[in-house]
């Protein structure tokens, strides 16, 4: 296991907030390892002004026998962290979907597309309106990593999931020590506020722990839902990688 302080952290060879990164994390749901997820942050293949997260999750053990999940996520931004597009592939038991959103085609739009490949059906189509420079969740994280927000201080991003847009709000609230399988580190943990009728209905929490460093690393991501569902939070597995490609 690799152990890192924010004092070792900053002697250690990682990747700086905004540059290619791989992060695999372990995800924790009622006491049990219920899946593993991969995120990914590079650039397009031939250009370093387009920037491409993506986003594998995959449900293991007792969680994949009682809810399979394989889902793919993938969006390109800019320079900024301005969507451009995602692409969302869903595989969750029986489902499966295929979402496109599209943004700024035309100007000031996102278009939503939900085709069900199973039926060969479309069965939703959305168009609304977005401001000049918005975010997905994934790109608002990587435009967090760049900022310097620490509490009790908050910030506000424009983001879009394609069916809605909101000014959500990112608050930064204390520094906390926090143990990973990946090891220690001093972070600062934020509360984006995404959910109760923000961007989603469901009424549930996300918080995020960023490192206290340079580096500004995701090392941990909790969601807190109702107690029938339960709270799942992604940690750190290992360290942190650069993507080579």
């Amino acid at each position: 296991m690799l152990a890192l302080s924010c004092s070792g952290a900053a002697g250690a060879s990682l990747p700086e907030a905004g540059s290619p990164l791989v992060l695999h994390y372990r995800a924790e749901w009622r006491l049990m390892h219920a899946g593993d997820v991969t995120l990914r942050f590079h650039h397009e293949p031939g250009t370093n002004r387009t920037g491409r997260a993506e986003l594998e999750l995959k449900t293991r053990g007792f969680a994949a026998a009682l809810y399979k999940v394989d889902n793919r996520y993938t969006v390109l931004f800019d320079e900024g962290f301005c969507a451009s597009s995602y692409d969302y592939l869903v595989h969750e038991r029986s489902k499966r979907r295929q979402i496109r959103v599209r943004y700024q085609e035309p100007a000031g739009k996102a278009s939503y597309v939900e085709y069900d490949p199973v039926r060969d059906k479309v069965v939703e189509t959305r168009t609304i309106d977005v401001p000049e420079c918005v975010h997905d969740e994934l790109a608002a994280l990587a435009r967090l990593r760049t900022m310097d927000v620490v509490p009790p201080a908050s910030v506000e991003l424009p983001v879009s999931n394609g069916k809605k847009a909101a000014l959500a709000r990112v608050e930064a609230q204390r520094r906390e020590r926090i143990e990973t399988p990946s090891g220690v580190y001093d972070t600062i943990r934020y509360e984006a506020f995404l959910f109760k009728n923000v961007l989603y209905r469901r009424n549930a929490r996300l918080f995020v722990w960023l490192t206290d460093d340079e580096h500004r690393l995701p090392v941990q991501i909790r969601i807190q839902m109702p107690f029938f569902i339960g709270t799942v939070t992604l940690q750190l597995a290992g360290p942190p990688q650069e993507e080579t490609t």
